[in-house]
């Protein structure tokens, strides 16, 4: 009986702000990705969603988008009761015979939202067209004139046009202009090259942060110089030290405080974290995958006990770099002068920490088949990664000043 292992991967509105997030699902046994039929995946994601993991846990307040069967829309009393949340996918298989249509209304007459995934334009579809709320368009099966022309027949329809499989800056910006309403794909991780401009001021204020912070040779009263003279950096350092998420006896009243309890290192890390935050012309969904990426490589080391949680921390982290500063990463890693291990694991896919980021980065894609982290069972990666996800979006919350937006 093979296991099933959860990624998720977000959904975002023209202006990158997270709608809500595709749980993907994937059965894996010893001998690699196993095939099952659909309605056993469906049902295994419907009870690890709400039985094992807790919806809330995976997607905070956002939507979750979730695939259904033939079978699970037929019979949509196995679905659990979480209208306000859930999206669900009518899989491109799915005809619209009458029995189906059927199916389909009643759900939306509980509550649901019905997403089409897959969609490529047929008569028979119609009566599912007209009842959808999200049309899911897969970019690499249209050319752009196709894609113009569904773009064009589905604009008469009331439902949200979603871009899937979105890779690059250039197919969002295309997408954009189309005018379709939502976007998922991996382009967000990946830089959009500058091109004769300089970088924003915040970014390269940032870099000359990161340079101090991560100085192999930085002492305790440097740090604090550093940080006490950036009233948003201290204010926030404090507010997430002193947050439940470190569960202290007493308050932490000062930046030497925070040094000397938590360790020099522990400190970089965590300035590093917030400056980084602290970019302004970048989606916040780009941090929550840095804050997850970090915290699963950190946690994979803590369990293999090798090599320093700290600089696992920060090999995670900083492997969103490229995307949030829109600059060649090896550059960057120069300009900061981080340790040798960090720059092996990054740039040269080498060292002790490549294995837990090259783990770290195929889960995060759902390719569990070249995952190849020799010493942790792949039932020990999910459940790192699902602790991660939980804590990025937690943590995210506390890097927030009150008022700002929230994950």
């Amino acid at each position: 009986m093979p296991n099933y292992y959860i990624g998720r991967q977000a959904i975002f509105t023209p202006a990158l702000e997270v709608y809500g997030y595709e749980l993907l699902y994937r059965p894996y046994d010893a001998e690699g990705v196993v095939n099952v039929g659909g309605d056993q995946a469906t049902s295994q994601v419907l009870l690890n969603s709400f039985m094992e993991m807790g919806l809330h846990e995976l997607v905070g307040q956002h939507k979750a988008f979730i695939n259904l069967t033939r079978h699970f829309v037929l019979n949509h009393q196995l679905i659990p009761m979480a209208t306000e949340q859930l999206v669900l996918e009518i899989l491109e298989d799915i005809d619209g015979e009458a029995q189906i249509v059927e199916a389909v209304a009643a759900l939306k007459e509980k509550g649901y939202r019905i997403a089409l995934d897959d969609f490529v334009f047929r008569e028979s579809l119609l009566p599912l067209v007209e009842l959808a709320d999200i049309i899911k368009i897969d970019l690499p099966t249209l050319d752009r004139d196709e894609l113009t022309e569904h773009v064009s027949q589905l604009r008469q329809q009331p439902a949200l046009l979603l871009a899937e499989k979105v890779e690059t800056h250039e197919e969002f910006d295309f997408c954009k202009d189309l005018g379709f309403d939502l976007y998922q794909g991996f382009f967000l991780c990946k830089p959009k090259t500058l091109k004769g401009r300089r970088a924003p001021t915040n970014r390269l204020s940032t870099m000359r942060l990161l340079a101090q912070l991560q100085n192999p040779q930085v002492e305790v009263q440097e740090l604090e110089h550093i940080i006490s003279h950036d009233v948003t950096l201290s204010y926030k350092l404090l507010r997430y030290i002193n947050s439940a998420a470190f569960a202290l006896r007493n308050e932490i009243e000062s930046i030497r405080h925070a040094i000397v309890y938590l360790g020099l290192e522990e400190v970089k890390n965590w300035a590093s974290l917030i400056a980084l935050a602290n970019i302004d012309d970048k989606p916040n969904e780009l941090l929550v995958t840095a804050l997850t990426r970090a915290r699963m490589c950190e946690l994979m080391c803590e369990h293999t006990g090798t090599g320093n949680t700290g600089t696992a921390f920060i090999v995670g982290l900083f492997s969103i770099l490229e995307a949030l500063m829109d600059t060649p990463l090896k550059e960057l890693l120069e300009k900061i002068h981080v340790v040798r291990e960090i720059t092996d694991a990054l740039l040269h896919k080498s060292g002790p920490y490549a294995e837990i980021l090259h783990t770290t980065l195929a889960y995060e894609r759902g390719d569990f088949q070249h995952i190849r982290c020799r010493r942790l069972e792949l039932d020990t990666i999910s459940d790192i990664y699902i602790r991660a996800a939980k804590w990025s979006l937690q943590a995210n919350g506390l890097l927030q000043d009150p008022g700002e937006r929230a994950a």
